[in-house]
């Protein structure tokens, strides 16, 4: 009986103690979903007042000019404009911008450069590393790219967070880029969601995002701003945010007219572009740049991927006519979207830098991989600086380790 009883009071205590645990343990995940739940809770975004809204830091979106004392003074301006390119860099786009980007110097002396707006999958690490290291700004377009539209549409700041955070690693690890000299993102598809991307990239340390399109403010242009205050952007590819997120920028994606008329906010997004043809081609450039560089001098986006180019047997031709031609402005200037954001900051009049960018110091021995993606046992090939992965990196085990 004695030992009976023991056991008894045993299994009591036993109960007792590990009710007592989950109580306990529910009562914390309670806690830190209501600490979630506070945290998402952004304050709503008020009319924007010039008087408060000041540069380096805050910029109304409804800005016309760099700043108000530029007014009529347009011409002196420096005309910037942004090649983007979105999707993962290969062995063959990266021999197409080797050519596009072969010998342009800015009027300052410096070199030019564009925007890479990587995805993990397919991506040639080493080759990220070259084009940083010869300047180029490279920053996010997510791990997965998502499947589809209602992925990113529905996406919680957790969910972008763990996406672009991991590409930050991979990028970071693999390509052996400075996490703090990646400061922008562009969701797949366009798709943002709401006030949850914005917030997500805050939390990230980038300063910026460049997916949001606008077909109302293209004539004039819409300059860079901050969503410290209400956004007068027009709403293409919803939801939009609305709540104040301080010192985020926009790069609004400006969009170009094709030659029916219609608004596209990528190069290769254009329905009706003009004839296969290089004077044709060329012409249609020229119409859109000048939009901006007859106006408000707003920065001038080239957004497309590099697939385009396969599409017409004239468009490298084109586009790379283009570009030389603009790089005999003496007022037009090729960066990346953080660089032409400095600017942004504290405008001036002609010159816009006094000193060219330092080039990274970042050198990478190129190693091919064959690792395993271990949520389908795909068997994957990938080229990454100096060390191999255990296992394909991916969401949840961005650095590849054999978990």
């Amino acid at each position: 009986m004695k030992y009976s009883t023991l056991l008894i009071l045993g299994l009591i205590l036993a109960l007792a103690f590990t009710s007592q645990a989950k109580s306990k343990s529910k009562k914390q995940k309670n806690k830190q979903k209501q600490l979630a739940q506070q945290e998402s809770i952004l304050p709503m975004s008020e009319p924007c007042k010039p008087s408060k809204c000041k540069l380096p830091d805050c910029r109304c979106s409804d800005a016309v000019l760099p700043t108000s004392k530029f007014q009529g003074k347009e011409r002196e301006i420096p005309q910037f404009v942004t090649i983007t390119f979105d999707d993962a860099v290969n062995a063959v786009n990266f021999a197409q911008y080797e050519l596009l980007f072969e010998g342009l110097v800015n009027p300052d002396g410096c070199g030019a450069a564009g925007t890479f707006f990587l995805s993990h999958e397919y991506t040639d690490y080493a080759r990220v590393n070259a084009l940083y290291r010869a300047g180029h700004e490279i920053a996010l377009h997510s791990v997965t790219h998502g499947d589809g539209t209602d992925y990113w549409r529905s996406a919680d700041v957790a969910t972008i967070e763990r996406e672009f955070g991991a590409q930050l690693k991979m990028l970071e690890t693999f390509a052996k880029v400075d996490a703090k000299k990646i400061q922008g993102m562009r969701l797949p598809f366009l798709q943002i969601s709401g006030n949850n991307t914005f917030e997500a990239a805050r939390r990230l340390g980038l300063t910026y995002d460049s997916s949001w399109p606008t077909q109302k403010f293209k004539d004039p242009a819409m300059w860079p701003y901050t969503l410290d205050y209400r956004s007068q952007q027009d709403c293409q590819i919803g939801p939009c945010p609305e709540a104040s997120i301080p010192g985020f920028w926009v790069n609004p994606m400006v969009t170009w007219t094709d030659t029916e008329g219609y608004s596209c906010s990528m190069i290769d997004a254009c329905v009706y572009p003009p004839e296969d043809d290089v004077d044709e081609l060329f012409d249609w450039m020229m119409e859109n740049f000048n939009r901006h560089y007859l106006g408000n001098r707003a920065p001038f986006g080239m957004y497309l991927h590099a697939a385009w180019f396969s599409r017409g047997r004239n468009y490298f031709a084109a586009f790379k006519k283009f570009i030389n031609h603009l790089n005999t402005y003496s007022d037009v200037y090729f960066t990346g979207i953080s660089r032409m954001l400095e600017y942004v900051r504290k405008p001036t009049l002609g010159t816009p830098f006094k000193d060219c960018p330092d080039l990274p110091e970042a050198e990478c021995r190129a190693v091919q991989c064959h690792v395993q993606k271990m949520s389908t046992g795909e068997e994957r090939y990938m080229t990454v600086c100096d060390k191999c992965p255990s296992v394909y990196p991916w969401l949840d085990n961005p650095l590849g380790q054999q978990l």
